[in-house]
C-alpha cells in the first residue's frame, strides 16, 4: 500500500504496519558510529556487561528512527511535502540487540493547511512494540502531505 493523501485519511484510521525489522549488531553500530554518539552503552560490550542492563543498549534515535522508518510506506510514501515536527517522544522500554519490531500507526488530527490550500496536516501517533508485545516507543509525527484533489 502506497501512502495516502491528506483527504483520504480520516481520524481515527491504525494501521499495523507489515513489515518488521529485527534490530542487529550492525545497526546498532553503524548508526551509532554515523552520528558520532560514543555512549559505552551502545559500543562497548564490557562497559554494558557491567550496566543494569546487563549488554548493549541499541540507540535510542535508531530505535525511533526505525519505527517512523517502518510506517513510511503505509502512511506518506508518495504523498509528502514534509514532517513538520515530532511531539511527545516516549522511550518506555530499552530495546536489544536481536529484538524484532513492528509498528503501528493511529490518526489522531487532520486540518487543512492555511498556506498551502493544496495540502493538509496529518498528525500520526506511532508506536514501535517487541516481539514480546512490549511498547519500546512511541511519538506524535505531524505530516504536511499532498491532497488529491486541489
Amino acid at each position: 500500500m502506497a501512502g495516502r493523501f491528506f483527504d483520504q485519511w480520516q481520524v481515527g484510521d491504525r494501521i499495523e504496519h507489515e513489515i518488521r525489522r529485527t534490530v542487529t549488531e550492525t545497526d546498532n553500530l553503524l548508526f551509532s558510529v554515523m552520528t558520532h554518539n560514543p555512549q559505552p552503552l551502545h559500543l562497548d560490550v564490557e562497559a554494558a556487561k557491567a550496566s543494569e542492563f546487563g549488554r548493549i543498549l541499541v540507540n535510542g534515535t535508531f530505535t525511533f528512527s526505525l519505527m517512523v522508518g517502518l510506517s513510511v510506506g503505509d502512511t506518506t510514501l508518495g504523498t509528502l511535502v514534509a514532517n513538520l515536527g515530532y511531539d511527545k517522544l516516549v522511550m518506555s522500554r530499552p530495546v536489544f540487540i536481536g529484538d524484532t519490531m513492528r509498528a503501528s500507526s493511529e490518526v489522531t488530527e487532520l486540518r487543512s493547511s492555511k498556506s498551502r490550500p493544496d495540502a493538509g496536516i496529518v498528525t500520526f501517533s506511532h508506536q514501535l512494540t517487541n516481539q514480546r508485545d512490549e511498547i519500546v516507543c512511541q511519538c506524535l509525527r505531524s505530516a504536511l502531505l499532498k491532497k488529491s484533489t486541489a
